[in-house]
């Protein structure tokens, strides 16, 4: 047998696998409270007009283009090469840094591209839980800036991707892993990792360890907004590192500490309830009704995170939806994107964003700066309205391969005139008594979502 195929088929096997169990993982809190501090509120409102924005997953996992660290974990559901021991197999994914050298990298491309997607803001991962690090910190040498990418002048990743970032009028985000596999000080090697995703020793036990990471985690943050300029959003994953699982790593000193050097910082400390989520992150998920305080439904353009080999792409069609549903329901949409090891954004994701950047060109009124409205879903018709509360819109998920209606009824926002957006065109509209409302579609329309005024 071809051992390349067995080699692809592993690769496939280890995605395809994790990706149906991520899903249980990261559960949306079921309250949330309001921050206090007047300068956290106004960038959060800030955050809420922006309504779209990107996840960029970029690490060691790109290299062979497999889902992000998950496989180096000795939880259960994950597979992995099996001819390898799992210590073999720690080794080999470790010494993917002396194979990452990204030379096509160019955050220019990159902005460009997120930008023409209609995309506001943007969170780049600084550090997955594998503990490989997208930026030159001075806490630890696994760095893309210390190994096969050291002698480029682009070493310290991070620094270039914001800046180019910054140029396109983003809102920055870093994301942020709370654990960190590669550190002795939570996967200490004298002991077997037995523990799933978690610290492998007893902190009781070991007490000064413990505080060992805490230093760590504290110093790395510190890096992290010190180093690299306005910073909008630190976006902490790794909700398993907490107090409430005894993994406490004093969430308020870190808090403190960062809103000293990034007044009005929007933190998203994801899955714990309490002040330091300052908005709700359901992974890969809508809620299922509307909900009017700040969240974000965090869902990759393909199936998987990062880079991978096969990808399964999801259509343009199938995200424009899925952003109108999030926003008529109160949130923001962060989509997943991951370069390759060179650096590139794939051309079949630039060519889906492309299409969903030309969408918003036309229809974008509808979504940006919008508030929700207490009767938000009809149907196929997902309605907005604008922030001051003059005008509204109703927006028509029309799915993939579903021809275009002629004509389009519902009830309760009962119009004086309806216009398609983004023309001029008013179009012909019919009332009844009970309050329902029927326009005719103009011909020659594309056949794709599309979004109405309605002039009240």
């Amino acid at each position: 047998m071809n051992i390349k195929k067995i080699i692809l088929g592993i690769m496939a096997l280890i995605t395809s696998t994790t990706v149906a169990a991520q899903g249980d993982v990261y559960k949306r809190s079921q309250s949330y409270e309001w921050p206090t501090d007047p300068l956290v509120v106004r960038k959060l409102k800030q955050w809420q007009d922006l309504k779209f924005g990107v996840l960029i997953h970029w690490g060691l996992y790109a290299v062979p283009g497999i889902v992000e660290s998950w496989s180096i974990c000795d939880e259960n559901w994950i597979s992995r090469d099996t001819t390898k021991t799992y210590q073999q197999y720690k080794e080999w994914y470790w010494g993917l840094c002396k194979q990452f050298n990204p030379t096509r990298f160019e955050p220019e491309q990159w902005a460009s591209t997120f930008k023409n997607a209609g995309m506001k803001y943007m969170l780049f991962t600084t550090k997955h839980h594998d503990g490989f690090c997208m930026y030159d910190s001075k806490q630890t040498d696994f760095t893309i800036a210390q190994h096969a990418f050291r002698d480029n002048p682009k070493r310290d990743i991070l620094r270039h991707v914001l800046q180019a970032f910054r140029n396109k009028g983003f809102m920055i985000g870093e994301y942020y892993s709370k654990p960190d596999w590669h550190s002795q000080d939570y996967w200490w090697d004298v002991y077997p990792i037995k523990h799933g995703r978690n610290v492998n020793y007893d902190i009781k036990q070991w007490p000064w360890r413990w505080n060992a990471f805490k230093k760590f985690v504290h110093a790395q943050t510190e890096e992290l907004l010190s180093n690299y300029g306005k910073i909008d959003i630190l976006w902490l994953d790794g909700g398993w590192v907490c107090k409430k699982n005894q993994q406490d790593i004093d969430m308020p000193r870190i808090a403190s500490r960062a809103r000293e050097l990034q007044p009005g910082l929007i933190i998203v400390d994801r899955t714990i309830h309490g002040p330091y989520e300052n908005y709700q992150t359901p992974e890969r998920t809508i809620p299922e009704k509307q909900l009017n305080y700040p969240w974000e439904s965090c869902i990759p353009l393909s199936n998987d995170w990062g880079w991978v080999r096969h990808p399964a792409w999801k259509t343009s069609t199938k995200v424009i939806n899925t952003l109108v549903e999030v926003v008529a329901k109160g949130g923001n949409l962060v989509l997943g994107v991951g370069p390759t090891a060179e650096g590139r954004i794939q051309p079949e994701a630039v060519s889906r964003l492309d299409s969903i950047g030309q969408w918003l060109q036309r229809y974008g009124q509808a979504i940006y700066n919008t508030v929700t409205t207490p009767y938000y879903n009809e149907g196929k018709l997902w309605f907005t309205v604008s922030k001051n509360g003059q005008q509204r819109y109703a927006v028509y998920a029309l799915q993939d391969h579903e021809p275009l209606p002629k004509t389009l009824s519902w009830q309760v926002h009962t119009p004086k005139s309806v216009m398609l957006l983004g023309t001029k065109k008013r179009l012909k509209m019919i009332k009844t008594h009970d309050g329902k409302v029927t326009v005719t579609l103009p011909t020659g329309m594309k056949t794709e979502p599309f979004a109405l005024q309605l002039n009240m």
